[in-house]
């Protein structure tokens, strides 16, 4: 089998290139040629831009197997790649965040996806980023209904080797380099998350086994809080850290909210994510995907310190709630 990946050198694209070379298919990566190739010979390469329409079929020529499309990000780009992927099983990857209801869980084909303006459609900015995505699974939706080979896969936050956000990668600095670490709320935030093999691994199992026109959710089998979160990972780097809880108004000393901490939510969000386990996917154990997860984080340099508050307000929480 031959598959092509749009996109595919960078966190979830890199990990499905490896995912598809392990199940014995040709891959070819598209791409712009922006981050190294970590796959050197054992995969072909061909530069271009995915919204540039003359690049894309100059990619569509090869006539894969499998289209697995990493990095479409606005409805029009996935109209295009289906018409001229005409013939191959597309899969592109969409998101949790595509659901416009806060239901618990939310699942494929009853939770209301988001509406999407022609003017969100085209725009760039995180605000847009649900709409974008529900629109690109209508279009997913309505190519199959024409009969296109077209699914998606909604995963919710990722985490994993080679992760560019760095989202998990502050709560693994946090926990590796202090004692004490601060977690908003009561620590009770409840956020579903998925190991980055995992996805890489759905996105095959449905090129290979999904129904066209249907989107799967992808999420760790286990659901921890956000606290549980920080005990596992302080299990994975072999540590002990004292939680410290704070509220609204103890973060306020500080000038900070829970928002301002990576992967807090106010309202609970989890996938059900039986649909895809229909196909035979199964999630990593979450204890495996930590081992691999701070493996990597040790050996890399990155701290994800941006994505929340520096240490020193950090430290004056803590210091305000040791005289209560």
């Amino acid at each position: 089998m031959d598959a092509l990946v749009i996109g595919g050198t960078r966190f979830i694209g890199r990990h499905t290139v490896a995912e598809l070379l392990a199940h014995d298919y040709a891959v070819t990566v598209f791409n712009r040629g922006n981050h190294g190739n970590p796959f050197e010979n054992d995969v072909e390469h061909i530069e271009g831009d995915r919204t540039d329409r003359e690049d894309l079929a100059r990619a569509a020529e090869r006539n894969p197997d499998v289209i697995i499309d990493c990095v479409a990000y606005h409805p029009e780009e996935v109209r295009t790649a289906i018409e001229l992927f005409d013939g191959s099983r597309y899969v592109v990857i969409s998101s949790g965040a595509a659901y416009g209801a806060e239901e618990i869980p939310k699942r494929e084909s009853e939770t209301a996806l988001h509406e999407c303006t022609a003017e969100q459609a085209t725009d760039d900015s995180w605000e847009t980023y649900g709409p974008r995505k529900a629109e690109i699974d209508r279009v997913v939706s309505d190519a199959a209904a024409d009969g296109a080979a077209a699914t998606s896969v909604r995963p919710p936050v990722v985490y994993g080797p080679h992760d560019y956000t760095e989202r998990f990668d502050y709560w693994l600095d946090r926990v590796r380099n202090h004692d004490r670490v601060v977690v908003p709320g009561d620590g009770d935030c409840l956020r579903h998350l998925v190991f980055v093999e995992d996805v890489a691994r759905a996105l095959r199992v449905v090129a290979e086994e999904g129904s066209s026109g249907a989107a799967y959710n992808v999420g760790d089998r286990r659901l921890p809080i956000l606290s549980e979160w920080v005990e596992l990972v302080a299990d994975a780097l072999d540590t002990e850290v004292e939680i410290v809880t704070a509220n609204e108004r103890e973060l306020a000393v500080a000038d900070l909210e829970p928002d301002d901490f990576p992967l807090y939510r106010s309202y609970p969000h989890v996938l059900d994510t039986n649909r895809l386990s229909a196909l035979g996917w199964e999630a990593t154990p979450i204890e495996d995907a930590l081992a691999h997860t701070v493996e990597d984080h040790r050996a890399s340099e990155r701290t994800g310190r941006e994505n929340g508050p520096d240490r020193g307000a950090e430290e004056r929480v803590l210091a305000v709630l040791d005289t209560l």
